[in-house]
């Protein structure tokens, strides 16, 4: 129940801090160049909140926060006062109006960098792309277990999500890539991944896989090291040393698996069966799981032990692999931009691929994946929430220009057209392309929302 409330908490934040820059970029610029602002909400339907500011302005605050607005003086929109006709919005020249459209999209370009810059001053922990296992297209081109991936396509890749970035393209597309790693002793070499050898049924969520490349992970044994002193384990009668073999009946193969089937099978202060082996004799214990705050809205469920000490030859690749990016704040604001161009980049070239049929159309995510995701990164802590709301203040500013009437890029479109055609758009013209867009943005939602129901039943 805590993950379901920090969850709808952390999307209410993101959605409410997102929307507020974008719809201010609105504003900003509207009063900027000489344009009466009567409404400015977050969110849309019922006011929750609201009052009036200067120039005569309303700051509303909704109660659906999906979106938002701002209700610019337009005679379109109703009968204008003589005395402010040289405020009215469709009275501006067609620049003044494409600047304050495009606005919105922009503030959330600016707000990503702000995210990023702030998460690259405050470091964030991350991994090098090294690799575990190798099999098919991979160890076909001679890539092998613990090399680093520096370079995909003469990119650098620092971390597994830039390497994941600058893969996936070239899987969808199905042609070769070069990929240029580095051994654990220093030496470097480069390969081709031969990508036409990739087969029908492949999905780019499952890149990786696909490529017959693994990410390395520390493999501990679900042996416990220390039992803590009054917790769970040690009342059900865990010892240092036990093997734990099932959690709810549920095999444990590492040490990874323990929290995973903790959350999974327990409940807090309920018996949970967990067997294990103790001098070759397997025992059944009931541990009765208590439950830690891990955020301000987030929980999990402990049963109060540690893994064993690991190897050296573990700790020597754990070092090699762990990493925390972290930068002055000039050097820190240079990489915030790469990251906002390679993510831009990314983005747009999946749309591309998912409006000609090459992508699937499984990775768009609605309001459940979001929020979802929200909480998790939040419960990372906040350099880790400041990257999450720089990809999605990313995301939203790059659909917002997407060209389909209802949303900013349709309007631009509308402009555009105007520049070239010298007068504006038809009445009809418009109030059709109102009528496609809301339906193209409703079949948009409906997709993304079917996707997150079958991420939850997957």
């Amino acid at each position: 129940m805590s993950e379901i409330i920090g969850s709808i908490w952390w999307l209410l934040v993101t959605l409410g801090v997102l929307i507020t820059f974008h719809e201010f970029g609105h504003f900003w610029v509207a009063r900027k160049l000489g344009v009466g602002v009567l409404k400015f909400s977050v969110g849309f339907g019922r006011p929750l909140w609201s009052r009036r500011g200067k120039g005569n302005t309303e700051y509303i605050i909704a109660a659906i926060p999906l979106g938002g607005y701002v209700k610019m003086v337009d005679e379109r929109e109703g009968e204008v006062a003589e005395e402010n006709l040289d405020k009215a919005f469709n009275r501006k020249p067609v620049w003044t109006r494409i600047a304050i459209v495009a606005a919105g999209p922009v503030f959330n370009l600016v707000f990503a960098v702000l995210a990023f810059w702030m998460m690259f001053v405050l470091g964030i922990p991350e991994t090098r792309p090294v690799i575990g296992a190798v099999s098919g297209i991979a160890a076909n081109a001679g890539i092998q277990p613990l090399d680093e991936i520096l370079f995909v396509d003469q990119q650098s890749t620092r971390t597994w999500s830039h390497a994941l970035l600058g893969l996936v393209t070239h899987a969808i597309d199905r042609d070769d890539v070069s990929v240029t790693v580095q051994d654990s002793k220093g030496h470097q070499s480069e390969h081709l991944l031969d990508l036409k050898k990739i087969g029908p049924d492949f999905n780019e969520e499952h890149t990786l896989e696909a490529l017959g490349l693994e990410p390395w992970r520390l493999d501990i044994q679900p042996v416990a090291g220390e039992v803590t002193h009054d917790s769970p384990a040690r009342r059900a009668g865990m010892r240092s040393g036990d093997r734990i073999i099932s959690i709810g009946g549920e095999n444990v193969e590492s040490w990874s698996w323990i929290g995973h089937l903790v959350q999974t099978h327990g409940e807090e202060n309920q018996p949970l069966s967990v067997t294990i082996e103790r001098n070759g004799e397997l025992l059944k214990l009931e541990v009765l799981p208590r439950k830690d705050k891990t955020g301000i809205f987030s929980s999990r469920l402990m049963l109060g032990i540690s893994n064993v000490e690991i190897s050296a030859e573990q700790r020597g690749t754990l070092e090699r692999t762990a990493i925390v990016l972290k930068y002055g704040p000039v050097d820190g604001l240079v990489a915030a931009v790469k990251e906002t161009w390679r993510m831009t980049e990314s983005t747009f070239g999946l749309l591309a691929r998912m409006v000609t049929g090459k992508a699937s159309a499984k990775s768009l995510s609605g309001p459940i994946s979001i929020a979802r995701f929200a909480n998790t990164s939040a419960s990372l802590g906040l350099s880790n929430f400041l990257f999450f709301l720089g990809a999605i203040s990313l995301s939203l500013g790059i659909l917002n220009l997407l060209p389909i009437p209802v949303l900013d890029g349709g309007h631009l479109l509308y402009y555009l057209i105007e520049l070239v055609k010298g007068s504006p758009l038809s009445d009809q013209a418009q109030i059709a392309g109102q009528y496609f867009g809301l339906i193209a943005l409703a079949g948009l939602m409906s997709l993304a929302f079917v996707n997150d129901i079958l991420r939850l039943v997957g």
